[in-house]
């Protein structure tokens, strides 16, 4: 007799006493690391990290002048017009708890999110061959701030490093990046957007002569594989900070962010590590 019993959806299970098991080989074993219970919600989709408090973070720490635009921008009315106060304002727009900005509120609209979080940033690196030189490199830089200036920070730092070509245009017009722009801004923001703020890590990026990587910390999420991305399956891994980054970056949320970067420049690989636990994206270079 072969019995299969499919994963369920609404992990994780408890016995009666409340104790959550495992199984471990052919035996089961109770979990009792905090990290393991945190990973399990997480791959349930009951917690996420955008929505994390910022322990220590209020409306002190919040851009006014530049929350203010963005509020007036997106909902046709002045801030300073709202008869909710600031705070209960926050906590309704899912970017404050009790008073204590979530991880979403401080990397959208604080003055300085990496003063508090120094890992939530890009690091950036220009090197001259086809693999990392610890001793040389051409260009060098650390993004930081609000995480639309990292985006376009970073945007910048590839498109002024990749070679720019002629094509089919005449001898006046600007050359053509050999990357296409959009299929950076697509890949630089799934970058940002869907990397897990659970690991204490930058998003990394890589110029070589034959490629570019952008590296973001934590695997696929959930049943997500190479190949349903491609197709344009997704799974929001952070949900409060995707439904404000289309308004504030060239993103759109729907899935087709993959498939639109693929479409615009085919030769592009991608490197789904669960050991190391990152997603890896190899734009060869011609």
């Amino acid at each position: 007799m072969v019995v299969t019993v499919s994963d369920g959806i609404s992990k994780s299970y408890m016995d009666n006493s409340g104790a959550i098991w495992v199984k471990n080989g052919a035996d089961k074993r109770k979990v009792t690391s905090r990290e393991e219970i945190q990973r399990m919600y997480r791959s349930a989709s009951l917690i996420h990290g955008d929505e994390i408090p910022a322990k220590g973070m209020t409306v002190a720490d919040l851009d006014l002048e530049y929350f203010k635009n963005y509020f007036e921008r997106e909902y046709g009315e002045k801030l300073d017009n709202q008869d909710l106060a600031l705070p209960a304002l926050l906590e309704n727009m899912n970017l404050m708890k009790k008073g204590i900005m979530n991880i979403s509120a401080a990397l959208l609209f604080s003055k300085n999110p990496h003063f508090r979080f120094p890992v939530f940033i890009v690091k950036a690196v220009f090197y001259p061959g086809d693999d990392i030189d610890e001793s040389n490199y051409i260009d060098s830089r650390d993004f930081t701030g609000k995480l639309a200036d990292i985006f376009h920070k970073s945007l910048g730092f590839i498109m002024g490093n990749l070679n720019h070509i002629q094509k089919d245009q005449n001898i006046n017009a600007p050359g053509l990046s050999e990357i296409p722009r959009i299929s950076l801004e697509e890949l630089l923001a799934n970058a940002l957007i869907h990397r897990d703020y659970f690991i204490s890590s930058p998003v990394r990026i890589f110029i070589f002569k034959n490629r570019v990587e952008i590296i973001s910390p934590g695997h696929l999420p959930n049943n997500l594989t190479l190949e349903n991305i491609k197709k344009g399956n997704s799974n929001i891994r952070d949900p409060v900070l995707a439904s404000y980054a289309t308004k504030l970056i060239p993103y759109r949320g729907l899935g087709s962010g993959i498939r639109r970067a693929i479409k615009e420049y085919p030769d592009i690989d991608f490197e789904d590590d669960h050991e190391g636990n990152m997603f890896k994206v190899i734009i060869n270079r011609k």
